[in-house]
């Protein structure tokens, strides 16, 4: 192991709604970053303990989480799309469905500044994303 701090070129930054329960935060945060985590590029390897038991990888790189209202998320939406960045979604209509087929078609039906967003995760170069979310505080 090395004592060097490790410099990602690039960032995940996941930014929720300001006004959602706990368990809402929980679940938006966890479909946001398996959006994120699709793209093979950025998964690690897996992980092996000392008893030789193998555990999934988790994304190879740390994870911001930050929070705003429904106007900052679609800024950054609309930032992060106009950078063509990876982009995840989650719209609150989404709560009320019950697999993914039909939260497809939550996103679906409305364009996508009028989505009613209560999380997006982008990906992208580390530059890009700190634009893209500048001046979005951290989740308490």
């Amino acid at each position: 192991m090395t004592d060097e701090p490790v410099r990602f070129p690039t960032r995940v930054a996941l930014v929720l709604r300001d006004d959602l329960e706990p368990w809402q935060v929980a679940n938006v945060a966890a479909f946001l970053a398996s959006g994120v985590a699709a793209d093979p590029a950025l998964a690690g390897e897996p992980y092996v303990d000392a008893d030789g038991t193998t555990y999934a990888a988790l994304l190879g790189q740390p994870v911001v989480v930050l929070q705003g209202d429904r106007d900052v998320l679609r800024g950054v939406r609309s930032r992060a799309v106009a950078r063509e960045l990876l982009t995840a979604v989650f719209d609150a209509g989404m709560f009320a469905t019950g697999h993914d087929a039909a939260n497809r078609e939550v996103v679906a039906s409305a364009p996508g500044d009028e989505l009613d967003l209560v999380g997006v995760a982008v990906h992208g170069p580390k530059n890009q994303v700190d634009r893209v979310v500048k001046g979005v505080g951290r989740h308490r």
